[in-house]
């Protein structure tokens, strides 16, 4: 950063500035006074690629309401770059500041108005011929501006990272699924032995789970694709004009390729996020399963000779990530009051940071240990024809009484199930195998 500076001014006074940032004097008097965990506090890209969707939007339906298209095509193409985060370095402020992001609206404002500037060849900190407040931030408030880069920087990363990592991750489980189909393995519950089931069912239950969470996601867009934008300050859509929120919401919805609808009622969209709350809940119900899944295959592929491996193994040169739970869901949603809930910046941070760590938990999952998977066949084979689960398939030919104690005697002097139940005389030999059949104990037999 050069040590060189500009004055600029807001309502408090004038400040100095480095000549080569684009932010004012907002963004600088937040960065003295909010001076906590830097950088890694940041407020996230998303953030700031949002906040250039939506402030190129607003200049595109200003300039119907009375913006000079010159500014207004100013305006776009400085935020057409600060949506593409080639001035994501411009944009210094953490999550720790006012809780409806008023200092990271100003430094969008701050630095989409400078840029603008530069490109009409005037001088940076002027606030001519583009005024942050006047011309950038025309017809908006924070407290409807900061809801709405909220909720669009959620569906992009829903739409454009998370569903695809996981939709992939389920699609590999799928193929694992069908490859598996035909491998009997001796089933666990309580970690114990347990009847029969295919390799294959055991992971149509990992891609059924995968299945719902999809689903379960999906249900939270409709939500997040409603806009504050419009309702200004309070919700009442002061200094805004008949038809402003629903060209907004339509503009983005253009400019992105996602769909999104102005909230019908701004009053909500202001005061309460439980669109974001509910989001969340979506993701820590994810990261559960995820860590089902996981633990399982670990269980499976535990060993080689001293664990209870039991059916899976990764190829020789595969390497288990570890699968981190995202931040908790976030409980900020309840502390707002009346107007304007004021934990905005931190409830939008946790949902992304949540989104990246399961987009990218997910596809390191996939590609370095699931899509590598081998069933060990032999050593399934091995552990099927010595559980003294089959047991059970007796008891409808025995009874559950003799049935068990067939089970405790071979068990007791290591024998076989068949040799156990000839020595008990439950069953001849021939009797034995003709009942005893793992393949026909994978699903309800039909009524006779």
């Amino acid at each position: 950063m050069s040590t060189a500076t500009r004055t600029e001014s807001d309502a408090f006074g004038e400040l100095q500035v480095p000549n080569d940032r684009y932010w004012g004097a907002q963004t600088e008097r937040s960065l003295e006074n909010f001076k906590i965990n830097q950088p890694q506090d940041r407020m996230p890209p998303p953030i700031v690629r949002a906040f250039g969707i939506l402030k190129g939007a607003a200049a595109t339906v200003n300039m119907n309401y009375g913006l000079d298209p010159k500014l207004g095509e100013a305006i776009q193409t400085a935020a057409a770059e600060v949506a593409s985060l080639k001035l994501v370095d411009h944009f210094p402020l953490v999550v720790w500041q006012t809780g409806s992001g008023t200092q990271s609206n100003m430094n969008a404002n701050e630095v989409i108005s400078n840029r603008a500037i530069e490109l009409l060849g005037g001088t940076m900190g002027s606030k001519k011929p583009v005024h942050p407040n006047d011309h950038v931030n025309m017809s908006a408030s924070s407290n409807d501006t900061f809801p709405t880069v909220m909720h669009i920087a959620a569906v992009l990363e829903f739409e454009e990272q998370l569903l695809p990592s996981l939709t992939a991750l389920r699609e590999a489980l799928e193929r694992k699924r069908a490859s598996f189909e035909h491998i009997i393995k001796i089933g666990r519950t309580h970690l114990q032995d347990a009847t029969p089931l295919t390799l294959g069912q055991e992971f149509s239950g990992y891609v059924t789970q995968l299945t719902h969470s999809i689903t379960r996601l999906e249900s939270a867009l409709p939500h997040l694709r409603l806009l504050a934008q419009g309702g200004t300050a309070v919700g009442t859509g002061l200094n805004t004009f008949t038809g402003f929120a629903e060209a907004i919401a339509a503009e983005v919805s253009r400019m992105t390729g996602h769909s999104f609808t102005t909230a019908p009622n701004k009053f909500e969209a202001l005061a309460a996020h439980d669109a974001i709350v509910a989001a969340h809940g979506q993701l820590n119900t994810l990261a559960t399963s995820l860590f089902k899944i996981a633990q399982d295959i670990r269980l499976l592929g535990s060993g080689p000779r001293c664990g209870e491996p039991d059916a899976v193994r990764e190829r020789d040169d595969a390497l288990l990530p570890g699968l981190w739970q995202p931040s908790r869901g976030d409980v900020r949603g309840f502390a707002g009051n009346f107007e304007l809930n004021v934990f905005k910046p931190v409830m939008i941070s946790n949902l992304l940071h949540s989104c990246r760590l399961l987009t990218d938990g997910m596809t390191s999952f996939r590609l370095h240990l699931v899509e590598g998977l081998e069933a060990d066949e032999k050593r399934i084979g091995a552990l099927l024809g010595e559980s003294l689960m089959l047991v059970t398939c007796l008891n409808p030919v025995i009874g559950y009484d003799m049935a068990s104690k067939v089970a405790k005697n071979a068990h007791k002097k290591g024998l076989t199930l068949r040799e156990s139940a000839m020595e008990l005389q439950a069953l001849s030999g021939e009797e034995f195998d003709r009942c005893v059949r793992p393949e026909l104990m994978l699903a309800p037999k039909e009524r006779k």
